[in-house]
Order: C-alpha cells, then sequence, then structure tokens
C-alpha cells in the first residue's frame, strides 16, 4: 500500500508495543518512518527494524531539539508526529514517589510538548500536517492506583487538542486516540498471575472498574489502525477528535 507514500512519519515508543505497531503500519503503507525510543532491543540496535531507529529520550528538551533538527537538516522533516512513548508508576495518591510523579509527567506529557516544539515550525511553513496522540481512556475515568498516569494522560490530551486550535489555520489536523487495556508489556506487567487477561477483561468492581463489553483486549494493531486512519485523507476533515479505542471499556463517553 502506498496512502503515505512520500511522507515522513515520527513516532516515539517505537521500540516495542503500541509505537512499533505504528511504526511498522505506516512504513507498510509507503512513508519514511523515523522511530524514537531511549532504547532499542536487539533488533533495533542492529539496523533490524524496516524504519530508522533513533535513540532519544524524549524527556529531555535539549537532545530533542539537537536530534529533531539534525533529521530537518538532512530533509527528514515530518508530515506527520504521533507520540505514543509513555510510562506507567502505580501507587496509590499517598504513597507514590515524587519520582514516579516526575518521571510520569516528563515522559507522558513534557516529552510529546518538545516532540511538537520541534515539529510545528514544518507544520506552519508547510501549511500542513498531523499530530496524533496516544492518550489513554484513564485520562476519562479515574482508576484505582493511577494517579500519575491519568493525570498525566489527561494533561497529553489537552495539550493536543488544544495544538489542534492552534494549528487549525495552517492545515494541520492534531487528535488523540485513547486505548483501553491493550496486549503490550506495560499491560502485562501489571498481571500477578496467569488470569491477568482474563481478570481485566471481567473488570473489578472493588476498584470500580468496569469490563470490556467487547471481550477481548485490544491488539497494538487496533491502536495502530486507528492512528494511521487519522492522519490519513480519509480523515481529512477530523482535528480536535479523542477517539476511544477500548472495546467499549469507558461506558457512555
Amino acid at each position: 500500500m502506498t496512502l503515505f507514500q512520500g511522507q515522513t512519519v515520527w513516532v516515539t515508543g517505537a521500540n516495542q508495543g503500541i509505537g512499533l505497531a505504528v511504526a511498522e503500519i505506516f512504513h507498510a503503507r509507503g512513508a519514511a518512518v523515523v522511530g524514537f525510543d531511549r532504547a532499542w532491543d536487539a533488533a533495533g540496535q542492529a539496523g533490524g527494524r524496516p524504519f530508522r531507529a533513533v535513540t532519544l529520550d524524549i524527556a529531555d528538551a535539549a537532545a530533542v531539539a539537537e536530534t529533531c533538527g539534525a533529521l530537518v537538516a538532512e530533509g527528514r522533516e515530518p508530515d506527520v508526529l504521533v507520540n505514543v512513548a509513555g510510562i506507567l508508576r502505580l501507587g496509590a495518591l499517598d504513597a507514590l514517589s515524587g519520582e514516579d510523579w516526575a518521571d510520569s509527567l516528563a515522559v507522558n506529557l513534557s516529552g510529546p510538548f518538545h516532540m511538537m516544539r520541534a515539529a510545528i515550525p514544518t507544520f506552519k511553513r508547510n501549511r500542513r500536517g498531523c499530530i496524533v496522540s496516544v492518550s489513554s481512556n484513564a485520562a476519562r475515568v479515574p482508576r484505582v492506583g493511577m494517579a500519575a498516569y491519568g493525570a498525566s494522560k489527561a494533561a497529553l490530551t489537552s495539550l493536543t487538542l488544544t495544538a489542534g486550535l492552534e494549528l487549525a489555520e495552517y492545515g494541520v489536523r492534531c487528535n488523540v486516540v485513547s486505548p483501553g487495556s491493550t496486549d503490550t508489556p506495560m499491560q502485562r506487567a501489571m498481571w500477578t498471575g496467569p488470569e491477568g487477561a482474563a481478570a481485566t477483561i471481567r473488570g473489578n468492581p472493588a476498584q470500580y472498574k468496569v469490563g470490556i463489553p467487547l471481550g477481548k483486549l485490544a491488539t497494538p494493531r487496533d491502536i495502530a489502525e486507528t492512528v494511521a486512519f487519522l492522519a490519513s485523507p480519509a480523515a481529512g476533515h477530523i482535528t480536535l477528535a479523542d477517539i476511544l479505542v477500548d472495546g467499549g471499556a469507558t461506558l457512555a463517553a
């Protein structure tokens, strides 16, 4: 498929999970993909990915400016920016460490802010472009033990929609994809036993968490397909949207 032929797509968090699926789907559809992550597995380090793998800590404002500036200088300026990189730090509000709180905001919120600032001059100059940020349904519904994650993702949603409002006059579209429970390393790290997936699908009334009406977890590909749609001409009149991809777990949203 050549839907994104001739376009350059920047994807953060591209080493694994949703970020990897997003990078792969854009590559498969013709884009020149630059994937960013602060650490790469053996395949990424050896050049085994079908896209360019760049080591970058998006929480480091100076590093983002330098790395992205170099990419623009060599002709790799973005047509699409996809903010996927994120971390999960669990803990009750009164037990959460200051470091976990700061790290969550640094990666989940400040990182996309730094990436947007690196991409926006190109978007304004070309009077086109697209930003898609992967947030979470936890930005809409409170989750026990997810104070830092939910707050940082809610702020990311607001940041992205604000960018969309400010950039609309330049023809730049900015949207949000909010996944629910997705079969990724981050999700699996939360499970305490072999019934982790089944328990997640059932929900947990003790934590005021409903289950998943569709009866299954999302796959990274499910999220990536939605991201690709929002970046495509088929979504040419969609901006300032926040699309839930959670199998109905967020009821009546």
